[in-house]
């Protein structure tokens, strides 16, 4: 690794190059440790962005930790709806409760309390302390270990744990100690925007000179690809009941349950949100579908009822490859559901739902509108 001048030149010519040609992100406006701490959240598994205007939105509602705190959990998964890895809105609400409660509703200055945080690892507590106290905490995310990976010309795959450990090193090695949140977003910066996975835009990056990989000519074949898991395809039936006044019927969220889940496990599938009648099918699926709504709905005269299908839906959760098959059900009167709610099929937003629910929705919209069956 760099040592000596060359690590300062490195330094100087990256933190430059940082500064000069930055994009200009709401969070690179301030120093607010929530703000923060928010975008490095909402930026885990998603795209900057996608995730810019659910960043304004929830910040204009919930401009605080404290009103973060006292929200009721289904109004900030509504505001996180769509933005998908529900679980980490869960859990920044839960961090939330626990920083009012343990350390007066002020962001923890010190590593172990910010590691003891429902949803931080030590990637995203070096990112909060560095940027927005001047922490010296290095990061190491996917965009840092690739940007290590090429100047090291590390082989191997980089999540193995002892080479995570030694990337870890040399990314606090590397950390400018004067400028710690400039250096950590400069080094992510790099990775994001011109040492990108493929096709590295290397006669434009501040420290080409500095790169192993490129000397040696593998840049583009760093870091070496992961062994991916294999997929798995599972098909999902839904219903979409709509009454009269297009109003259709939404399931509440699936109580927490204790078993591991499998592939098609529909609770997991429909991230523990709102949602319509929905099961795992092989075979005939509008008879599977008919057989679980008289299950669901004892008492109600589901027979009678005409499954339209409304096309075919593909989506992804993780490994699993999944065909959504969406059934239209067009009735006089919606049931009565311990637990379950009435909603414009337009509106089911306002309730927070899952993309895959969205999906399902958009799906019988479409199928409504163009072939509506008779009431």
């Amino acid at each position: 690794m760099l040592n000596g001048r060359e690590l300062a030149t490195f330094r100087k010519q990256l933190l430059g190059w940082f500064r000069q040609f930055q994009r200009d992100l709401p969070w690179r406006r301030t120093k607010d440790p929530y703000h923060i701490w928010l975008s490095e959240i909402m930026l885990q598994q998603t795209r900057v962005a996608a995730a810019i205007p659910y960043y304004e939105r929830f910040l204009q509602r919930f401009p605080d930790v404290h009103a973060l705190a006292a929200a009721p959990q289904e109004e900030v998964l509504r505001l996180w709806s769509g933005l998908g890895y529900y679980s980490r809105a869960r859990n920044l609400q839960k961090a939330a409760q626990q920083i009012v409660a343990q350390h007066g509703g002020e962001f923890p200055m010190r590593l172990e309390d910010a590691l003891a945080l429902p949803g931080i690892g030590n990637y995203t507590a070096a990112a909060i302390l560095s940027i927005a106290f001047g922490e010296k905490q290095a990061v190491l995310d996917g965009n840092v270990a690739r940007v290590l990976a090429r100047l090291g010309a590390i082989r191997g795959d980089l999540r193995e744990p002892q080479r995570w450990q030694e990337l870890q090193k040399n990314a606090d090695r590397l950390l400018e100690p004067k400028s710690p949140g400039d250096w950590n977003q400069a080094m992510m910066e790099l990775g994001a925007t011109l040492c990108t996975p493929k096709s590295p835009q290397c006669l434009l990056c501040p420290v080409a000179q500095f790169c192993e990989g490129r000397r040696l000519g593998i840049a583009e074949s760093l870091p070496e690809k992961r062994k991916k898991r294999v997929t798995v395809e599972v098909t999902l039936a839904a219903a979409v009941l709509v009454d009269g006044k297009g109003q259709t019927l939404l399931l509440p969220p699936p109580k927490n349950t204790i078993e591991k889940a499998a592939a098609d496990h529909v609770p997991t599938l429909v991230s523990k949100m709102w949602h319509f009648p929905t099961l795992s099918v092989t075979g005939e699926p509008s008879e599977k579908l008919s057989a679980f709504l008289r299950k669901l709905m004892p008492g109600f005269q589901t027979r009678k009822w005409q499954l339209v299908r409304a096309g075919k839906v593909r989506h992804a959760v993780t490994y699993r490859a999944i065909t959504l098959l969406p059934f239209l059900i067009e009735i006089k009167k919606l049931p009565r559901i311990p637990g379950a709610r009435h909603v414009p099929l337009t509106d089911i937003s306002s309730l927070p739902i899952s993309n895959l629910t969205r999906k399902v929705a958009r799906a019988a919209l479409a199928a409504a509108a163009s072939a509506p069956a008779k009431r």
